[in-house]
């Protein structure tokens, strides 16, 4: 692809990182669609998402419209006179008008292999799944959801200890890489994905957070390293929340009825699973700090040898 003028679209810093990418290549983004300024923090602050804040330092335009399914909001649009649409995390539907209103169409950068892990969530999904790999997507968007024509996939090995943060931050940096080898060129023509291996990556929910100590200890650890740093994983001591920051697998079998506290040390707590044992790292009480478990277990004398979590 020719140099074009490029209307970007993204929110967080997944997209950020793709912006800051074409901006350092030199492309010409013409404006750039983020989010509205969202509520954050415990004073709940109005805070401009990262691909805004990066927009502004460059002085780049900003539009923050609520919906691009109006006329107003695409007539908007249309005036940038836009070659390509880049949209990467952007967070609202691209309707068919928007789709058809770039020369080049829209671009999408999608942090899976697709057809594998369609949708809102891959980054987790694949973790949870247990996937030994993962990786980009550049695709031609379509109406469907993440179902067009890719252009480019680069992949990327899923480590023993990567958690959804630095799965996020690895994707990201290959995601900017992919965009620009597309747009320089490289791969294409865009090919039509697959039928078969279609898996769709539905949305995190608070309740995917609790850890159910039936499930193997291998499930659980992959639990706890795909919802960092939301919902964060989490069982009950007692009354209390206890939210689970990293943990690691151990030898031998459970011994015991899954959840069962088999021992304490100044490493952390052997936890019996329905399927092998797991160690707790980091821990982190409701409204507390993130502590080690052997520390937590020095100020809770509750906490001993046999201790049922969960129940």
């Amino acid at each position: 692809m020719s140099r074009q003028r490029i209307v970007f679209a993204g929110t967080p810093v997944f997209a950020a990182t793709a912006l800051q990418a074409l901006l350092a290549d030199g492309q010409e983004v013409v404006a750039v669609y983020t989010q509205p300024d969202r509520p954050a923090g415990r004073g709940r602050q109005l805070q401009a998402s990262a691909v805004k804040q990066l927009a502004l330092t460059h002085g780049l335009p900003v539009c923050q419209p609520l919906s691009l399914r109006n006329a107003e909001a695409q007539a908007e649009l249309a005036a940038w006179r836009p070659d390509l649409m880049v949209v990467a995390a952007y967070g609202l539907i691209l309707p068919a008008a928007v789709l058809a209103l770039p020369r080049a169409g829209c671009l999408n950068i999608h942090a899976s292999l697709l057809p594998r892990w369609r949708g809102a969530a891959p980054i987790q999904r694949a973790l949870l799944a247990g996937d030994a790999m993962t990786g980009i997507s550049i695709m031609q968007m379509d109406a469907g959801l993440d179902t067009g024509a890719v252009w480019l996939t680069r992949t990327l090995p899923i480590t023993a200890d990567d958690t959804s943060v630095s799965l996020h931050d690895k994707l990201a940096d290959l995601g900017a890489a992919a965009l620009l080898a597309v747009l320089h060129g490289e791969g294409g023509p865009a090919q039509a994905q697959p039928d078969s291996g279609v898996v769709y990556a539905h949305k995190i929910s608070k309740e995917e957070a609790v850890i159910d100590w039936s499930q193997s200890a291998a499930a659980i650890e992959r639990r706890i390293r795909a919802l960092q740093p939301w919902p964060v994983a989490s069982t009950h001591v007692g009354t209390d929340v206890l939210k689970i920051h990293a943990a690691h697998l151990l030898p031998g079998e459970a011994g015991a009825a899954p959840g069962t506290l088999l021992a304490l040390n100044a490493v952390g707590w052997t936890i019996a699973c329905g399927e092998g044992r797991l160690c707790l790292q980091n821990v982190q009480r409701a409204g507390g700090r993130v502590v080690s478990a052997a520390e937590l277990a020095r100020a809770r004398p509750d906490i001993g040898v046999g201790l049922r979590l969960g129940a």
